[in-house]
């Protein structure tokens, strides 16, 4: 069974910096992309960074570019999310979610994406 689980966020002051990771067990990880999603207070859940285009490229929502970095170490069969200079808007519950690569590209969206982790909350004090 596929299983994707999220850790890393927590409480920190604007400005700070937090490293999320998202640990996969139950796929062929090379077979896969994941991607991060956030989803905050009143709001839809949105795509925050991914592996896009068969993972030739990456993905970052217009807010968190210059900021966040998504990183893999294959080995571990984790992915990572890199986050500075933290803001409070950034404040949310953050997924991973993945789906399997096809011989269509795909993006950032989550509709897009069959598996997906419980979440880990960040938040982000002003």
């Amino acid at each position: 069974e596929v299983q994707l689980v999220e850790s890393g966020g927590g409480l920190v002051q604007a400005g700070g910096s937090l490293r999320l990771s998202c640990a996969a067990s139950g796929l062929t990880f090379d077979d896969y992309a994941i991607g991060w999603f956030r989803r905050a207070p009143g709001k839809e859940r949105e795509g925050v960074s991914c592996f896009i285009s068969n993972d030739r490229d990456t993905y970052y929502e217009d807010s968190v570019k210059g900021r966040f970095t998504i990183s893999s170490d294959n080995a571990k069969n984790t992915v990572y999310l890199q986050m500075n200079s933290l803001k409070p808007e950034d404040t949310a519950v953050y997924y991973c979610a993945a789906l399997r690569i096809g011989i269509n590209t795909h993006y950032c969206t989550p509709y897009e994406y069959d598996y997906w982790g419980q979440g880990t909350q960040v938040t982000v004090s002003s």
